[in-house]
């Protein structure tokens, strides 16, 4: 079995004003290095095998103190990067509200594609893959693995049976851990959104 603690980044002084999606430059802002400080400490109470990131800066900077403390590289993951707004990267919610397409991609998450950008199937099925691909490289291994609330919801969703437009059924917290059990190709959810105290 192989279990993965998947960690969603910390705070960035645009959280929950901007749709950052794949927007280069987002970094951790003092909370969320003091989150990732927090993060690191917690987990290091269990052996972590493998410490990985999703491509994006603020994931990275999220994996690095962990990856410090066990003195392990961060392996750049891409089926574990944000979902691909497309069209709607670097948007203020405010603007997008405004939008007919953004409102039904709200309530219809397991059709509606982002203009230019992915659906949340295909997130799913590379966040889900990949997770599968280092479980029967890792068999008994534990990863620490920093991603993005979407990508965590979409295997949550998948692990729980449910389909993606419950998506709002499933928060996943900035600095939250989710922890994942893989056996051969079934997930098994252990915890969701587990906040670590300060």
């Amino acid at each position: 079995m192989t279990k993965f603690s998947l960690i969603r980044h910390g705070s960035h002084d645009v959280i929950d004003h901007i749709l950052v999606g794949r927007m280069p430059g987002v970094r951790l802002n003092s909370e969320g290095r003091d989150q990732a400080a927090r993060i690191a400490n917690h987990l290091s109470r269990e052996r972590v095998d493998a410490v990985e990131s999703s491509p994006q800066l603020r994931a990275q900077e999220m994996a690095k103190p962990i990856a410090e403390r066990f003195g392990l590289e961060i392996s750049i993951s891409t089926g574990m990067d944000e979902l691909d707004a497309g069209a709607w990267t670097g948007q203020s919610f405010a603007a997008l509200d405004e939008d007919p397409l953004w409102s039904l991609w709200n309530t219809n998450r397991g059709a509606i594609r982002a203009p230019g950008g992915e659906s949340m199937l295909e997130l799913q099925t590379r966040a889900v893959d990949h997770l599968v691909c280092v479980a029967s490289a890792m068999p008994d291994g534990h990863v620490a693995l920093c991603s993005h609330a979407e990508v965590i919801r979409a295997i949550a969703l998948h692990a729980l049976t449910l389909p993606l437009d419950d998506f709002h059924r499933v928060d996943i917290a900035p600095a939250s851990i989710s922890t994942f059990a893989i056996d051969r190709d079934s997930i098994e959810v252990i915890a969701l959104n587990q906040p670590v105290a300060s």
